[in-house]
């Protein structure tokens, strides 16, 4: 024991008072492991173990009495089951943490660590035993079954963790400037502690808006998540003073909070957002052979493809007037992330004849699902209006839509691509009548 003298300002006095202030309860030559912020986070939530912690007070009577239960049991246990101690007076931000109200309060780590469950049992080295063994069944089990714990139970759950947890990357004090603030990509960071209600709720829809968002955008907008209990250089930068508490952060810019809905699907509609705003715009590309139109279908869920009028029909002029209407709905539809094609009327006509376009109507359009290889047709006008009345009712999974003819894309013939110009008539060979006598030619006729 030590002697420390604690001092009080009143209104008028100072008082002072002697107590007795007790060490750490246990050493490191007992088989209890002493736990603390620093190594909390490594030893228990990054775990497979099962582990049993007790948060206790030196000075707490009762935690005194269970001390020697305690190391009984963690001796017993030993290669078992993990067996801790955080002195919760001490380290009083890890005790709050687990809404640590009284002492000795005894946690069981399972198989999901952000779910510790409250000891409820007797203070006996035999009881305590009981329960761990008991515990150790329970995650056994689970492992049989294949549950596990979720991806927010520390680094290495949310990194390498089940399915659909695998894509939020989890960050840290050490690896967060180098792949956030200096990388061309938005990401949306979420600062979370293990312990929070609303971060347990949030973490499915994260997850799944995880994968979602990073096929969608081919992952230039990424998801990741913050400890912030554990990366506390991090949460005093930003000042995290709730959780979930996330963030928005571009390159060259100032975080920003983002403030929308807690659902997979807001998530997932912001994100495209962020995106559609920093994506460029989208290509508008010819189909001068099969190449480009497989690859620029395959990639995309739908392809926008445009047969537009001979050039000789509308000169350069026109089909500009055409190209710039495609453009511009590419432009409006981009967070769709469709591809965008066109074609001269008859340079395809294979192609045309599968879309159900076939050989006039010209200009047309045809969005084409190349994974489920069915398509719909422009029915309307070929102008802004009528497009994005077209592209709109598709967007909402509305309008009818037929098979590709033949069930797979015909053979795309290789044609030259169009050098901007107005088309020119192909050019006659001249035709010699000097040995033809048309007197003789004449009296045939009649």
């Amino acid at each position: 024991m030590t002697r420390k003298m604690k001092c009080f300002l009143t209104e008028s006095t100072v008082s002072c008072t002697l107590f007795l202030a007790v060490n750490g309860l246990y050493s490191a030559s007992d088989d209890v492991i002493e736990l603390t912020p620093t190594n909390f986070n490594k030893e228990v939530l990054q775990s497979e173990s099962l582990w049993l912690v007790e948060f206790y007070a030196p000075w707490c009577g009762h935690c005194q009495r269970l001390t020697p239960e305690w190391k009984k049991a963690a001796t017993a246990l030993k290669g078992v089951v993990k067996v801790g101690a955080v002195d919760a007076d001490k380290h009083q931000s890890l005790g709050g943490q687990y809404g640590i109200r009284g002492f000795p309060t005894i946690k069981i780590f399972g198989a999901n660590k952000n779910k510790a469950e409250d000891y409820q049992g007797g203070r006996t080295s035999e009881a305590i035993i009981d329960a761990a063994l008991s515990a150790l069944r329970s995650l056994v089990k689970d492992r049989i079954s294949g549950r596990s714990g979720g991806y927010s139970s520390g680094k290495q759950s949310r990194e390498s963790g089940g399915g659909d947890k695998k894509d939020v990357i989890e960050l840290t004090d050490d690896s967060f400037d180098k792949n956030v603030i200096n990388s061309d990509d938005v990401w949306m960071v979420e600062f979370y502690a293990p312990w929070c209600g609303h971060c347990k709720n949030l973490e499915p829809e994260w997850a799944a808006a995880a994968t979602e968002v990073k096929e969608q955008t081919k992952g230039k907008v990424k998801l990741a998540a913050v400890d912030a209990t554990v990366n506390q250089m991090l949460a005093g930068r930003y000042g995290i003073r709730g959780f979930p508490t996330i963030k928005i952060f571009q390159k060259g810019e100032d975080p920003v909070d983002y403030d929308g809905g807690r659902t997979r699907s807001d998530i997932i509609a912001r994100a495209l957002d962020l995106f559609s705003d920093n994506a460029p715009p989208p290509e508008l590309l010819e189909i001068i052979s099969e190449d480009v139109l497989k690859s620029t279908c395959d990639a995309h869920q739908l392809c926008i493809i445009s047969v537009l009028p001979h050039i000789l029909d509308t000169g350069a002029s026109g089909r500009n007037s055409y190209l710039d209407v495609m453009l511009k709905m590419a432009e409006k539809y981009k967070k769709k992330m469709w591809g965008w094609l066109w074609t001269e009327a008859g340079a395809q006509s294979d192609l045309e004849s599968s879309l159900g376009i076939g050989g006039f109507g010209y200009p047309a359009m045809a969005a084409v699902n190349a994974r489920k290889m069915k398509f719909a047709l422009l029915k309307g006008s070929f102008s802004e209006q009528g497009i994005n009345e077209f592209l709109r009712e598709l967007s909402v999974g509305r309008g009818s839509t037929a098979p590709v003819g033949g069930g797979a894309f015909p053979k795309i013939n290789v044609v030259e691509p169009w050098d901007g110009k107005d088309g020119e008539l192909p050019v006659e060979d001249d035709i010699d009548l000097s040995d033809v006598d048309l007197d003789d030619w004449d009296k045939d006729e009649l």
